[in-house]
């Protein structure tokens, strides 16, 4: 049995001339050295020392990729497969109360009270934020006479200007320094104490929001943390990027979007205590802990009992900690270098990783390369590329038979609109490493975000085939995939701030998420497909016609596991089909 590592990184330049970093962990902490080989800072473990009775990849290669992403803070915020009956009892009742409300659509004044607007426009004066006044004189010539479905939770202009998605985004789970999270008292996350009355929940929710103070991630270099209040966290809503806000809503945002997240809180809390006043919290106690405290540990399960064969695994859409806990687990720890990106997206914490077994690949051969594919996105001829830190990662690599690869994992945006330029930049890079140097390999892990059903917004499955295609790509599924082959199943409920986007139980297929996303890419002349699985249970097998994620499956993305022949020269000339 190999010795458990513990966390170490290094850092290796890469072979450009920007020489970006990369992170690697694992090893022994206690027995670091460091190198100089050709310019090349390494920090490195005897750990990650290559052993020569280990078996080297062959003919073959394991290669497996999933965006584990999955539901976010919200436990109800996607319709979920749940062993438990009053699961749909008590998402059907919500769809009921949310569509036909009938007199239970009071107005806003009736469950917000105007103590409560008193008591919030106390505790914003003293923010000292531009436009308060203003802020109040919205709640009290408009908000407060809405009706709570039809005027409030249903006006789509709310999501627009982003009014509770951007609050809500910053409040909803807040991650300490320490590693411990916090939650603010509302019906849409894991808040542990019981929420039983709205008056009892509006003296937490103030208290959560202004009064007690926070540890952060300091700004200044010389400290590690400081003392914030929940409310400073809150950044202005900006016009420019949400031009559905005037101007004068853009300049008491601070005041205007606090306002609407706490109406927002109050009526999901109403709404509940209607409903389903005594089911719905064991109900979240028992999603959160599978889905949400437990998501981790069930992901590394599933990636050490299912696929720790593989000699590849592209991860996306993984925070920080999925890393730490990865490194630290006995299994994917021993057995695979844990191999991140020199800059990683800390604002989103969702970040794309590679795995490599140890017996398969040269550790000290490991160079970041994700440096040159930014530079081919930046002098293509598309503008405006939406990528973050974090959502694409590329590598060079040498497995332990001295062949090259270029290995890269991928996110792409929601509507998969940087798919295509990114996979032309990843084309690119290979092209010129391959000039410099020697053959390389591609193998490209990604959820694409492409749909079965493009149009101008987003990106369709048929164009982005027909674009991998004419640089000679493959997918795991063959030369032509099927393009209702999916991947992804899942609908939002009406327990989230977007009602717009929301599905009946009988509207999955219409307006749920069932698209074929997720793809593994090779050069037709380097490799061929023997195998390939899809899974959205964790069993190695994929249940179609099944929302998910479900209480045994964490991710709104089913795995997918293929095992390639690796073409050899003789090979080549066969490489079409």
């Amino acid at each position: 049995m190999p010795t458990k590592p513990s966390e170490a990184s290094s850092r290796l330049r890469e072979c450009t001339k920007q020489s970006p970093r990369i992170s690697l962990y694992g090893g022994m902490a206690s027995m670091v050295a460091v190198l100089v080989l050709v310019g090349i800072i390494l920090t490195r473990s005897s750990e990650r020392q290559i052993v020569s009775n280990e078996i080297p990849m062959d003919t073959t290669v394991s290669v497996t990729t999933w965006n584990i992403a999955a539901i976010n803070n919200n436990p109800f915020e996607y319709w979920i497969t749940h062993e438990d009956p009053s699961y749909d009892v008590l998402m059907t009742s919500v769809q009921n109360f949310i569509n036909s409300p009938g007199a239970m659509d009071v107005e806003v004044a009736k469950v917000f009270t105007p103590q409560m607007a008193e008591d919030l426009q106390i505790l914003l004066q003293h923010m000292e934020w531009p436009g308060v006044e203003e802020a109040m004189e919205v709640y009290h010539s408009d908000y407060k006479h809405r009706h709570i479905i039809s005027g409030f939770l249903k006006d789509p202009e709310l999501g627009l200007k982003r009014l509770v998605s951007m609050p809500d985004r910053v409040t909803n789970t807040i991650n300490l320094p320490s590693g411990d999270k916090i939650f603010r008292p509302t019906v849409i996350n894991c808040f542990e104490s019981q929420l039983d009355s709205l008056e009892s929940w509006w003296k937490t929710w103030k208290g959560f929001m202004f009064e007690a103070k926070i540890d952060v991630k300091a700004k200044a270099k010389n400290e590690k943390t400081e003392k914030k209040r929940v409310a400073e966290l809150l950044s202005p809503i900006n016009r420019f990027k949400y031009p559905a806000l005037t101007e004068a809503e853009s300049r008491m945002s601070l005041p205007l979007q606090t306002i609407v997240l706490a109406i927002f809180d109050s009526l999901m809390l109403h709404m509940m205590l209607q409903v389903a006043p005594t089911v719905w919290q064991p109900l979240r106690t028992d999603v959160c802990a599978k889905l949400n405290r437990n998501k981790v540990p069930r992901v590394l399960e599933i990636l050490k009992t299912r696929y720790g064969t593989s000699d590849i695994i592209f991860i996306q859409e993984a925070a920080s900690s999925f890393v730490r806990h990865a490194t630290k687990d006995e299994h994917i720890g021993a057995e695979y270098h844990v191999v991140t990106p020199a800059k990683m997206d800390s604002k989103r914490d969702q970040n794309s990783l590679i795995f490599l077994r140890r017996r398969s690949f040269q550790f000290h051969q490991l160079r970041e390369v994700t440096g040159i594919v930014k530079e081919e996105l930046e002098s293509s001829s598309v503008s405006n590329v939406p990528i973050s830190d974090g959502d694409v990662f590329a590598l060079r690599a040498v497995d332990n038979l001295g062949r090259s690869y270029i290995l890269g994992s991928f996110h792409g945006d929601t509507n998969g609109m940087a798919t295509v330029p990114v996979l032309e930049a990843i084309h690119k890079t290979v092209q010129k490493i391959t000039q410099r140097r020697s053959r390389h390999r591609l193998i490209f892990g990604l959820d694409a975000n492409v749909y079965e059903r493009g149009s101008r917004k987003r990106q369709g499955v048929d164009e982005f085939v027909k674009v991998y295609k004419s640089m000679e790509m493959r997918s795991c599924w063959g030369l032509e995939p099927m393009g209702n082959n999916y991947t992804t199943y899942n609908a939002r409920t009406y327990l989230q701030p977007q009602l717009n986007k929301a599905s009946k139980k009988s509207e999955f297929a219409e307006k749920g998420d069932r698209n074929p996303k997720d793809f593994i890419l090779y050069y037709n002349s380097d490799f061929r497909e023997i195998e390939t699985v899809k899974d959205n249970t964790g069993e190695r097998h994929y249940i179609e016609n099944m929302v998910f994620p479900t209480l045994n499956f964490p991710s709104d993305h089913a795995v997918l596991s293929t095992r390639l022949k690796i073409l050899m020269d003789d090979d080549r000339v066969e490489s079409a089909d």
